[in-house]
């Protein structure tokens, strides 16, 4: 079994233990959605060592919810970064929240922007998993009754504890399986996280996260993240 995926079934199980009273519903796409998880991972991370890893917070309802793939808008997974599969669904369902996998047809627009960055910047899903890879910090989509998205970083103390664990444990591992020379956070959290799993031993940055919650996301993302990137020492093409 390969590393990555070996690591993304561990941590999917550890997970998979811990209780969240606060939310309610929780979804685990990494469980639900194995099949175009790990064909992302199969895919794309096979070849080490890696320029650069970008890491995320956590799945997006409409994003990696759906196709279990990192900030995965489905028309971007499957017309871009060339993944399909078939999903299922999480033992519990919020009726505001279906899972309809890859026949969702809700954009996530972070995932637009982010894999749409990467399509503009480096033409093809070859050239940019040449130099990249992506992942999630968090595995778990979090939902209140009312149906809106809980970051885990709102989650209570007492829940957020366990999680953090098991979360930095598996980053950790990805790191050192893919032996990047930087590591970058997708958002202030996703950075925070880096940094305390992976300590001094790579080099850590962030970019701006391309939610449409943030003002400047919807201004001109595309080219700051190319600025913030640029002052990293890295180099879209």
């Amino acid at each position: 079994m390969d590393a990555l995926v070996r690591i993304s079934r561990e941590l999917s199980a550890q997970v998979a233990e811990l209780r969240f009273p606060s939310v309610a519903v929780v979804y685990n796409p990494l469980a639900y959605a194995r099949a175009p998880h790990e064909a992302y991972l199969g895919r794309w991370g096979a070849s080490r060592p890696r320029e650069m890893l970008m890491v995320g917070m956590n799945p997006g309802p409409f994003g990696m919810a759906q196709t279990g793939v990192p900030f995965g808008d489905v028309t971007m997974v499957r017309d871009f970064v060339g993944i399909e599969g078939s999903v299922g669904k999480p033992p519990h369902e919020h009726p505001k929240r279906p899972i309809a996998g890859f026949a969702c047809h809700r954009s996530e627009v972070s995932g637009t922007r982010f894999w749409g960055w990467a399509r503009t910047r480096f033409g093809t899903a070859e050239r940019f998993f040449e130099r990249v890879f992506v992942a999630n910090w968090c595995p778990l989509v979090f939902i209140e009754q009312s149906g809106r998205n809980l970051a885990p970083d709102k989650l209570p103390a007492a829940e957020r504890a366990p999680l953090l664990a098991a979360c930095d444990e598996a980053l950790t591992r990805i790191a050192e399986t893919l032996c990047p020379s930087l590591v970058v956070g997708v958002g202030a959290f996703a950075e925070a996280r880096a940094r305390a799993a992976l300590g001094p031993s790579v080099r850590i940055g962030r970019i701006l996260h391309p939610s449409p919650a943030s003002p400047a996301a919807n201004a001109n993302w595309a080219e700051l993240v190319d600025s913030q990137l640029g002052a990293l020492g890295f180099e879209p093409s």
